[in-house]
């Protein structure tokens, strides 16, 4: 039953980032914003996706409940949603689930971006790990802790050259 409250949970908290992100890029796009990495981002979709999937499938089969150290795993989670949070708070607008900057504008450096360049990533990493190993799903955790470092290799890449090309550099 807790699966299915946290799975349930986590699966709306995603369709509300999405509706976020779809709210931001159009305003990012009518301000002259430019997207960036089209070609991996349906990989990256298709990845999270079968992120859940898998999840469901590995934890049905073996039901091996919920790991001793569940607790820990999820106050583990419960920071990092607060981290999160922080993330999409700190960036506003200009938050989105795609790869999209307006030229011209400050690279923020304010919030957790003043500790760590890329959170979200830090953030969704973690709980790839955290979520599975919260449920004995040993296998999802190793297999899409390696997808996602795939993605993300080729993702911040894209990011990184967006932003130098189109941003100030100075710092916020």
């Amino acid at each position: 039953m807790f699966f299915l409250a946290l799975i349930s949970f986590i699966a709306v908290q995603r369709l509300f980032e999405l509706y976020i992100a779809r709210k931001n890029e159009k305003w990012m796009l009518q301000k002259g914003g430019m997207e960036y990495g089209q070609e991996h981002y349906p990989y990256m979709v298709m990845m999270h996706i079968s992120f859940f999937i898998s999840l469901l499938v590995e934890v049905t089969l073996t039901d091996q409940g919920q790991a001793r150290l569940w607790p820990v795993f999820l106050v583990v989670f419960v920071l990092l949603q607060m981290a999160r949070i922080w993330v999409i708070s700190t960036l506003g607008k200009h938050w989105n689930t795609k790869i999209i900057v307006l030229p011209g504008a400050d690279i923020i450096k304010k919030g957790p971006f003043q500790y760590v360049k890329h959170p979200n990533y830090m953030i969704v990493t973690l709980e790839l790990l955290v979520v599975p190993l919260m449920f004995h799903a040993y296998i999802t955790a190793i297999i899409f802790f390696l997808l996602n470092q795939w993605i993300l290799s080729i993702r911040i890449a894209v990011e990184e050259e967006a932003l130098r090309q189109n941003m100030n550099v100075e710092r916020s």
